[in-house]
């Protein structure tokens, strides 16, 4: 077998820090090795990991054998998009010979035989994978505290949560430990632990991943009617595009073969974006420090030469937008409890049908005028934990102000309906150093849009 010598002229952990494209190129250019990635990363985990509980089901021995392997196929020439890139995937997908529990204590055992579509993917690419990230009983939650795994904490304040439902990833890329992360987004989950601890996420265009093979413990795929998207965590607007470049397409099983590629962004210059901020909601209240933050990225797009305006009549109710979805949600969580029923008639459940395809069809007339909107990823900053069981009678503080705690998914309404592209970016830190986002939502499928416009805002050149 061919033994793969970098010149390992990059430090593995600063590598680790820029994130997954940065690591892949460095690979393929031999400027360091996959073991020497792969070391680096289980280190820094066994390093940090004992006070944050982020990587809660490791797989050190076959990820070390996945860069030996990685290192062999380097010797050999192949360049593959993350061939030797170490990474770590949400609790929730199946990984052949790893459990998947959800966090919940009768599934602690629960092994599956196969990995889900998702993961094969990821695993054709190259990627070596460590291990799991945590997550919160049965994915519900804004925080990562499971019975199973216990609980993740921020890493710039162990008092505070850094989000969930795939904070456990969030934190293992906020801390170097990992280049990349897969997690998934239904209300927020992937934008919301992203904005609190400060990296980028990706919740793509609807149907745009394969999401078989990550579902409710024991089954193959989610319900139908389950808004849920799979999406990437990174470091930069790259590696969001990268892992979009590995994961996008149809899942074989559904769509024997053909082509598939995204468009690119719309825009390639900022000068030439059209852009709604928007800041306020009618269900949410909003911290001054994220209004200030989101309106902040809108300033720098006008002052680079961007249209941005900061009302329209063609913004749907976003009202509206809450209440249809939370019903969405709420009806098919229902009927998927053990014994549970519906909480809607079939001609209820129409309607919100016809609802949201109308609500659909006002944004297409949106994105016809501008090419993004920007808006909050959640109203506040990390905040801290929360331990009442009972979600209904949670709560949490915003500038002084007690709000109800479902408010924190609000923001993730607008993408979520829409099945539109929603990237968070990182927008800057509170006065006490906790970090903020902004959501950048785009029309259907223009996913590198979204992306695209996240990288002008972090001053990346397009």
């Amino acid at each position: 077998m061919p033994v793969f010598t970098p010149a390992a002229t990059a430090d593995p952990v600063t590598l680790l820090a820029a994130g997954a494209a940065r690591s892949a190129q460095a690979l393929a250019a031999g400027e360091v090795g996959a073991v020497q990635l792969c070391e680096a990363a289980i280190a820094r985990i066994e390093a940090l990991d004992g006070a944050l509980n982020a990587v809660v089901v490791r797989d050190f021995d076959r990820a070390r054998q996945q860069a030996k392997d990685a290192d062999a196929a380097l010797a050999r020439g192949e360049r593959r998009p993350l061939l030797g890139v170490p990474m770590t995937v949400k609790e929730a997908f199946n990984i052949a010979g790893l459990p998947t529990s959800w966090g919940l204590p009768p599934f602690r055992d629960f092994v599956p035989p196969h990995d889900a579509v998702a993961v094969q993917r990821l695993r054709a690419a190259g990627a070596v994978i460590l291990g799991k990230t945590n997550v919160p009983p049965g994915l519900a939650d804004w925080q990562c505290d499971n019975p199973v795994y216990g609980r993740t904490v921020h890493p710039l304040d162990p008092r505070r949560t850094p989000g969930g439902s795939s904070g456990g990833g969030a934190v293992a890329v906020a801390t170097g430990m990992v280049a990349l992360e897969l997690g998934s987004d239904l209300t927020g989950s992937l934008r919301v632990p992203a904005s609190f601890c400060g990296v980028y996420a990706h919740k793509p265009s609807e149907g745009l991943l394969p999401a078989r093979g990550f579902a409710f413990p024991g089954t193959e795929e989610a319900p139908a009617g389950l808004p849920s998207e799979i999406g990437p965590i990174g470091h930069c607007p790259d590696d969001l595009s990268l892992a979009l470049q590995v994961l996008a397409g149809p899942d074989a099983a559904q769509v024997a073969q053909g082509g598939f590629a995204l468009p690119q962004p719309r825009r390639a210059a900022a000068k030439d974006w059209r852009v709604l901020v928007v800041t306020a909601h009618p269900q949410a209240p909003v911290a001054a420090e994220v209004r200030a933050a989101v309106e902040g990225a809108g300033q720098r797009l006008a002052e680079a030469g961007a249209s941005v305006a900061h009302a329209s009549d063609l913004l749907p109710d976003l009202a509206e937008i809450g209440d249809t979805y939370g019903q969405i949600v709420e009806t098919v969580l229902a009927h998927l409890e053990p014994g549970g029923r519906s909480p809607l008639a079939l001609s209820a459940w129409f309607d919100l049908m016809a609802s949201r395809t109308r609500i659909r069809a006002q944004l297409r007339a949106l994105f016809a005028e501008f090419d993004a909107v920007l808006c909050p990823s959640v109203g506040c900053a990390a905040f801290e934990h929360v331990s009442e069981p009972d979600l209904t009678k949670r709560a949490i503080t915003i500038d002084g102000t007690p709000a109800p705690y479902e408010t924190l998914g609000a923001w993730a309404s607008l993408a979520s309906l829409g099945g539109l592209p929603a990237t968070a970016a990182p927008a800057d830190f509170t006065k006490r150093g906790l970090p903020l986002g902004v959501q950048i939502v785009g029309p259907f499928f223009e996913d590198r849009s979204t992306i695209a416009l996240a990288g002008l805002l972090a001053g990346y050149a397009r």
